[in-house]
């Protein structure tokens, strides 16, 4: 089976680093990026089947972020992580289209399962648009 493509965008370096290491343990080719204008150029550049996006980030925020992913690739699945406090955001995220979302600090196996789930939807998708 090949590696799922992930980008991870959040702006706390040692976090991105530590759950990226964890990613790449459970098998996901992982890339990283510490803000939003860095993400939608590595998301022009390569194919991901899924983004795990930080909610609060410093300029463009993960709202803006996410809707500017999905004008560069609909069918790409996004999960958002946010703190306790900001759950309203998360839900104003999947109603812009986010797969899901996720409590800081995230449990790295539901992650996991979340971002397996988030991309065997994309593939779904990708396979009724191809017949």
């Amino acid at each position: 089976m090949n590696s799922l493509h992930i980008l991870l965008v959040d702006d706390e370096p040692d976090f991105v680093e530590n759950l990226a290491e964890r990613l790449r343990l459970r098998g996901f080719a992982i890339h990283t990026a510490s803000n939003g204008a860095d993400a939608l150029e590595l998301m022009r550049g390569h194919q991901f089947q899924g983004v795990v996006l930080d909610v609060i980030m410093p300029g463009m925020d993960g709202l803006e972020t996410l809707r500017e992913i999905k004008k560069i690739d609909d069918t790409v699945e996004v999960v958002l992580l946010t703190g306790h406090a900001r759950v309203d955001a998360a839900l104003e995220g999947v109603r812009a289209g986010a797969f899901d979302y996720l409590i800081k600090p995230v449990d790295i196996d539901e992650l996991s399962f979340r971002l397996q789930d988030a991309c065997e939807k994309r593939a779904l998708v990708l396979r009724s648009r191809s017949t």
